[in-house]
C-alpha cells in the first residue's frame, strides 16, 4: 500500500477560550509552522436555539434571568472586560494570537486570520472549515465526562464525527 503524501497548508483551530483551547493552540501554531501553512483562529459564540424557553420548565424565569445575568458578567470581566460587543473578543483573541506568535518566533507560517462567528458551534467549525478550505482542524478536547457529554456528545465529538478533513483534539495534560 503507497501512503498518501500529506499536505497542509492550512490550519483551523477553534478556540472556545479555555485552558484546554489555549494548549491545544501550541499544537496548532506547531504544525503550521511544520508545514509551512496558514492559520485560521475561529472563536464561536454559542447561540442555542429556544434554550432560554426549555429551561423555564426547570427553574422559575427570575432564577434562569439571574443565572444568565451572572455567567455573563463572570465570563464579561474574566475574558473580556466590561464591554459587552463582540469587538472585545477579538481584541482578545488578538491579543492572544499575537502573544503565542512572539514566544514561537523560531517558526514560520502564513498570513493568519482571526474569525469570529455566532450560532451552533459544530456547525460554525465545519462551515469555517469548508469555506476556508483547511487541510486540518486542531481544537482542545476538555474530557470532562460528564452526563452532558455522554448524551449529546462533546463539540469536538460531533465535529471529529461529521468533518471532512482531519481532526486534532487536543487534552490537558494529567
Amino acid at each position: 500500500m503507497e501512503l498518501p503524501s500529506v499536505n497542509i497548508k492550512k490550519v483551523l483551530y477553534t478556540t472556545d477560550l479555555s485552558w484546554s483551547a489555549r494548549y491545544a493552540f501550541s499544537y496548532a501554531l506547531s504544525l503550521a509552522g511544520k508545514y509551512e501553512a496558514s492559520l485560521v483562529i475561529l472563536h464561536v459564540i454559542e447561540e442555542i436555539p429556544n434554550f432560554d424557553q426549555r429551561i423555564i420548565g426547570y427553574i422559575t424565569e427570575a432564577q434562569w434571568k439571574e443565572i444568565r445575568d451572572r455567567r455573563e458578567n463572570e465570563a464579561r470581566e474574566q475574558l473580556i472586560g466590561k464591554r459587552r460587543d463582540s469587538g472585545v473578543i477579538r481584541d482578545v483573541l488578538d491579543k492572544f494570537y499575537e502573544t503565542a506568535v512572539s514566544e514561537a518566533a523560531a517558526q514560520t507560517f502564513g498570513s493568519d486570520e482571526i474569525v469570529l462567528e455566532r450560532g451552533n458551534a459544530v456547525q460554525k467549525i465545519l462551515e469555517v472549515a469548508e469555506d476556508r478550505q483547511c487541510d486540518l482542524i486542531v481544537m482542545g478536547a476538555h474530557g470532562h465526562g460528564t452526563l452532558a457529554d455522554a448524551m449529546l456528545g462533546s463539540t469536538a465529538q460531533r465535529v471529529l464525527r461529521r468533518a471532512t478533513v482531519p481532526v486534532l483534539t487536543v487534552r490537558l495534560p494529567d
